[in-house]
């Protein structure tokens, strides 16, 4: 069982870019699941996190109003759609969800 982050790329700032979770070996639609973010010397913070249903999510406040996660429970997916990317959301971005923690993608924004 594991979780797999993709999407993570070089884009520059004001741009966009579309974070997708895959879970196999369980199904997380009972789970609530969560991106994190940790930047190079930097602890692992919390980015956003969705609840099972989808209809209650929670955002940090330096990425409020720019991310927007969403899951699709049939498809056992969640997405992090982020926008205006800043310098400061250059980080590797990881899925949890219960116990499983994904490798990681990494975002970097820079001109």
């Amino acid at each position: 069982a594991q979780v797999v982050e993709s999407g993570g790329g070089l884009v520059q700032p004001g741009g966009s870019l579309r974070l997708s979770c895959a879970a196999s070996g369980f199904i997380f639609r009972s789970l609530i699941v969560s991106w994190y973010r940790q930047a190079p010397g930097k602890e692992r913070q919390l980015v956003a996190y969705i609840s099972s249903a989808g209809d209650n999510t929670y955002y940090a406040d330096s990425v409020k109003g720019r991310f927007t996660i969403s899951r699709d429970n049939a498809k056992n997916t969640v997405d992090l759609h982020m926008t205006s990317l800043k310098l400061e959301d250059t980080a590797v971005y990881y899925c949890h969800a219960a116990t499983y923690w994904g490798q990681g993608t990494q975002v970097t924004v820079s001109s």
